[in-house]
C-alpha cells in the first residue's frame, strides 16, 4: 500500500521497484552469451540441491541520464517445475506524471544439444489496474520450446519520459541460485543537489548494503568502504557478485525481502541519520497537519456525534465508530476521476473532503480519525509505520518509502493509546498485528520522532473451540462444535468477508476447522455471528459427525485433543538459521466433552501436563474420565512473537513437548461380557 500522505510532499519514483516481473526481447545489435559445454550439460547445482532452476547470469543497469533501465537474464531449467519460468510477465506504469514504456524486448531458448529457438512472438498486453492519475499495464509471453535442460535468455529496456530524482534498489538475492550477477547505476549528472551559503554542495548519494563477504559497491575515485559520496558527471556505481544461494525459506520467518542481499541507494542532504529523520519528519508532519486541519466540515460532524456530558473515551468511541463507516477503498476500489465527476464527488484535498465524500484511502481514513479527535479537543497524532507483514524497519536506510501504513495515537486522560481505524474492523484501542511491535515515524507537538508501537498481549487474540460429542461403540460420533474468536483471528475472517462472498467465507471456515480434526469427519456450518461487529467476538457453530476413534481389537484409540488430530507439527527441525517471526501473541483454549456408550470404559488417559517456556509461552492439558465419558481441556498461550536463533532450541523443545502431548492416545475398552448363568 503506497502512502498517500508521503506522496503529498515527495514525488520520487523508483523505476526498479515498479517492475513486478520480467519480460523479453532485446535489441538485435546486442549479442547473446554463447553457452559453455558445462552449462548445456549441467543437470543440477551442487550448492542448491533440488533447485528447479539456476540463474547463470543476471544483469541490471539503471541509466538515469539516458532514462532507461535494462535487464538481461540467463536461466538454466533443471526440473519440470522450472519450466514455469518460461512464462514471463512485466508490469509497468503506462500513464501518469511519468510514463514508462518497453522496447528492445527479445529472448531465446537453447536446448541441451545447442539448438537455438528465438522468441519471435509478440507479448500480450493487458491493463492490470486503473487508478486516479495513472494506469498499470502488463506484458506477458511464453518462451518457446522450453524443456528440462533448456537455457532461456531474455532482455528488455524500460524507458521513462521524466527526470527521476530517485535511486535504484538492487535485489541481489532472491529464491533462485545466482551463479553470477552484475548491477550498475549511472546517476543524473546534475540531480537536485542543494548548496549552502558558501556555494558548497550539501546533497550527496548514499547507500545501505547487505552483501556477502568479498562484495562491495564500487564507485570511481572513492575509497573502498565509503557509504556516501558526491555524484556528478561520469559517476557510476556497480557491484559484481557470484555464487549467491537462494534466500532462506523457513516457517514463520521475518519478511525475506528485508533479509536477502541487497543495495539500497538514496539521495540525501543530511550529514547524519538522526538529522535525516528529524528533518524529513518535520516536513512530513507539517504536510499532514495541513491536510488534516480539522476544517469546518469535520468540526461540525464531531459536534453532531458527541455530547458535552460524554467522557473522553465515550467521545473517541463514537468518532471511531463513525470513521469505521467511511468507505475504505483498500477493501473496495478507488474510482477514476471520471467516475467521481459523474457522481458529483470532488477531489480530496483535506479531511473535510474525506468526510463529505464518505470515502477515502486507508491513509485518508486514519487522517480523518486524527482530525476528528483533534476537533473533539484531544491531543492526537499520526504515525507512519513499517508493516511487519511486509518488511522490517531499517533506521540507517534514509527513505520514507519503507513506511507504508498510518496508525493513530490519542492521549486519553494523560495516557497515549494506539488505534488502527483504517484496518477495517480492528477493535477499538488495538492495532492490527501487522502494525504492532514495529518501528515508524510519529508526530509530536513540534515535529516527528522515530518510535516503536506497543506489542500485543496474548489476551487480545483468543481462539476458543468447544466440542460436545456423543460416541457409539464403533467409534463414530455426532454432535456440535462451537468456536469463538477475538482479536486477530476474528479480524482475519471479518476482513475476508469484506472481499469475498459469503459462500467463499463459509467454505474456508469449514476447511480450516476440518484441516485439524480427524480425517473423514463430516462438517456442516450452522451459523456465524459477529462478522461485522468489531466490539463482539466472532462465532461459528458446526454440526459434526463421523469416526473419531480407531479400533484395535477390543479397544478404541482417539487423540488427546481432537482439534489437533490432523495438525501438522511446527518447529520440528532441530536447527534454524533465521529468527522466528510469529504473527501475534495468542491464547487458544480447547474444551472437548465426549459421551461414551454403555459397554465402553476409559482404560487410560494421557497424564496431566504443564509445559512452560519461561516468560514466553505456556501449555496445559488435563483429561478427566467420569464414568459417562471424558472431558478434555487444553490451554496454550504464546506471549512473544520474535525468537532469535539462539532461543530456537528452547522454542523447538517447547513445541515438541506439547505437540507430542496433543497426539497421545485416549484408550477405551469394551467391558467384559457377563458370565453365563448356566
Amino acid at each position: 500500500m503506497v502512502m498517500a500522505s508521503l506522496r503529498r510532499w515527495s514525488v520520487a519514483v523508483l523505476p526498479a521497484l515498479l517492475l513486478a516481473g520480467a519480460a523479453l526481447r532485446a535489441s538485435a545489435s546486442e549479442p547473446w552469451t554463447s553457452p559453455t559445454p558445462e552449462e548445456l550439460s549441467m543437470t543440477s547445482q551442487p550448492q542448491a540441491p533440488g533447485a528447479s532452476a539456476v540463474y547463470l547470469y543476471r544483469e541490471e543497469k539503471t541509466d538515469d541520464p539516458d532514462q532507461t533501465y535494462t535487464e538481461y537474464v540467463r536461466l538454466k531449467i533443471l526440473t519440470e517445475g522450472g519450466k514455469d519460468l518460461a512464462n514471463v510477465e512485466l508490469k509497468y506504469i503506462s500513464e501518469g506524471y511519468t510514463n514508462f514504456s518497453l522496447s528492445d524486448i527479445a529472448g531465446r531458448t537453447i536446448h541441451p544439444d545447442g539448438t537455438v529457438i528465438p522468441f519471435v512472438g509478440k507479448p500480450y498486453e493487458r491493463v492490470v489496474e486503473k487508478m486516479k492519475g495513472f494506469k498499470v499495464k502488463s506484458k506477458v509471453f511464453t518462451l518457446p520450446g522450453v524443456t528440462v535442460g533448456s537455457i532461456i535468455e531474455y532482455r528488455y529496456k524500460l524507458h521513462w519520459n521524466y527526470l527521476l530524482y530517485s535511486s535504484p534498489v538492487w535485489i541481489v538475492q532472491n529464491d533462485i541460485y545466482l551463479r553470477k550477477g552484475y548491477f550498475f547505476w549511472r546517476p543524473l549528472d546534475r540531480p537536485h543537489y542543494s548548496y549552502d551559503q558558501q556555494g558548497q554542495r550539501t546533497d550527496f548519494i548514499a547507500f545501505n548494503a547487505i552483501l556477502p563477504d568479498g562484495s562491495d559497491v564500487v564507485t570511481p575515485n572513492q575509497p573502498k568502504g565509503m557509504k556516501s559520496f558526491f555524484g556528478g558527471a561520469g559517476t557510476t556505481l556497480q557491484v559484481t557478485v557470484h555464487d549467491i544461494p537462494p534466500a532462506p525459506v523457513e516457517e514463520y520467518m521475518p519478511p525475506v525481502r528485508n533479509l536477502s542481499y541487497r543495495v539500497m541507494f538514496y539521495y540525501t542532504s543530511y550529514k547524519t541519520v538522526d538529522e535525516f529523520w528529524k528533518g524529513q519528519g518535520l516536513q512530513w508532519s507539517k504536510a499532514e497537519d495541513e491536510f488534516m486541519g480539522p476544517g469546518s466540515a469535520v468540526k461540525a460532524a464531531v459536534q453532531q456525534l458527541i455530547a458535552p456530558s460524554d467522557t473522553p473515551d465515550q467521545k473517541l468511541r463514537k468518532i471511531y465508530a463513525a470513521v469505521e463507516q467511511i468507505e475504505n477503498t483498500y477493501y473496495t476500489r478507488e474510482r477514476s476521476v471520471k467516475e467521481d465527476k459523474a457522481q458529483g464527488i470532488k477531489e480530496t484535498k483535506t479531511t473535510d473532503d474525506v468526510w463529505t465524500n464518505r470515502r477515502g484511502t486507508s491513509e485518508e481514513v486514519t487522517e480523518l480519525f486524527v482530525a476528528m479527535a483533534r476537533a473533539a479537543g484531544m491531543k492526537a497524532y499520526l504515525m507512519a509505520v513499517t508493516s511487519r507483514q511486509t518488511g522490517v524497519f531499517f533506521r540507517e536506510y534514509e527513505s520514507l518509502r519503507q513506511l507504508n501504513f498510518l496508525i493513530a495515537i490519542v492521549d486519553l486522560d494523560g495516557k497515549e493509546q494506539f488505534f488502527d481505524p483504517a484496518w477495517r474492523f480492528c477493535p477499538y484501542g488495538q492495532l492490527g498485528w501487522q502494525h504492532s511491535n514495529t518501528w515508524g515515524l510519529r508526530q509530536t507537538v513540534d515535529g516527528a520522532v522515530l518510535a516503536r508501537t506497543p506489542p500485543r498481549s496474548f489476551r487480545d487474540s483468543r481462539i476458543i473451540r468447544v466440542a460436545n460429542l456423543k460416541m457409539d461403540a464403533a467409534g463414530d460420533a455426532a454432535g456440535k462444535i462451537d468456536m469463538k474468536l477475538t482479536g486477530s483471528p476474528a479480524l482475519f475472517w471479518r476482513q475476508r468477508a469484506l472481499t469475498e462472498d459469503k459462500e467463499t467465507v463459509d467454505r474456508e471456515l469449514k476447511e480450516e476447522l476440518a484441516g485439524t480434526l480427524p480425517s473423514g469427519l463430516d462438517l456442516k456450518l450452522l451459523t456465524t455471528g459477529g462478522l461485522a461487529d468489531y466490539e463482539q467476538p466472532m462465532t461459528a457453530s458446526f454440526e459434526v459427525k463421523g469416526r473419531i476413534a480407531t479400533a484395535t481389537g477390543k479397544r478404541l484409540l482417539l487423540n488427546a485433543d481432537l482439534f489437533e488430530a490432523s495438525a501438522k507439527p511446527v518447529f520440528s527441525k532441530e536447527k534454524r538459521e533465521l529468527a522466528v517471526w510469529l504473527w501475534y501473541p495468542l491464547s487458544a483454549i480447547d474444551g472437548i466433552r465426549i459421551e461414551t456408550p454403555p459397554g465402553l470404559s476409559v482404560e487410560s488417559v494421557p497424564a496431566a501436563a504443564q509445559v512452560a517456556l519461561p516468560k514466553m509461552a505456556g501449555y496445559g492439558f488435563v483429561a478427566t474420565p467420569d464414568g459417562k465419558g471424558i472431558t478434555i481441556r487444553r490451554d496454550l498461550q504464546i506471549g512473544e512473537t520474535i525468537y532469535m536463533p539462539k532461543e530456537y532450541p528452547e522454542l523447538h523443545n517447547f513445541y515438541s513437548q506439547f505437540q507430542s502431548k496433543d497426539q497421545e492416545p485416549i484408550i477405551l475398552k469394551a467391558a467384559a461380557a457377563a458370565p453365563s448363568g448356566n
